[in-house]
């Protein structure tokens, strides 16, 4: 059978024989367009391999006349989708992660809390306003939402946020007051 006929006969039948019939004849042309794009071996030889995956779908919907320049093509195509996508990832070095992540932890047991740091915030948290000052114990230490807080206070709910929000500035500035007092 010629081109043209197997083409028919794999559109009729879906015979993957007559498929691959077609398709060898032209593996080294095509591993040559995918390397002119990919430029590496291994991913030129997987593309020849997925490139056949696809047709065994893609020419049961097309209509080709001209199988090696439909080929070409489809190929060359499947090469600029892969290296568009290859783009899109981004690669992480897993020793630079590592080392970056190890400093990250060291940094953070530096940054532990102190008795005299619990007292300042205490001191701190006796010098805020009443409702900022239960707002925050209620929200923080004792991990209440919004409306409990609310419910509780017998405030609205935005009082509350308000409360919490201004609350929080104002801790972090008296902390801060208090640590370069030091």
């Amino acid at each position: 059978m010629n081109e043209k006929e197997l083409l028919t006969y794999y559109r009729r039948t879906g015979d993957i024989a007559a498929l691959g019939r077609l398709y060898a004849p032209y593996m080294p042309l095509l591993y040559g367009v995918c390397f002119k794009y990919l430029q590496d071996q291994d991913a030129s030889q997987d593309a020849v391999m997925q490139i056949f995956e696809q047709l065994i779908d893609k020419l049961k919907v097309h209509e080709v006349d001209s199988f090696k320049s439909w080929l070409y093509v489809f190929a060359r195509n499947f090469c600029l989708m892969e290296l568009r996508n290859a783009k899109r990832k981004t690669f992480v070095d897993i020793e630079e992660h590592l080392f970056e992540t190890e400093g990250k932890m060291e940094a953070a047991e530096e940054k532990r809390w102190k008795e005299s740091d619990f007292e300042k915030m205490e001191a701190c948290l006796a010098s805020l306003q009443d409702q900022q000052a239960k707002s925050i114990r209620l929200f923080y230490l004792e991990q209440k939402c919004y409306k409990e807080i609310a419910e509780e206070m017998n405030v609205d709910l935005n009082k509350v946020k308000s409360y919490i929000q201004n609350g929080k500035r104002n801790l972090k500035i008296c902390m801060e007051k208090r640590n370069n007092g030091k």
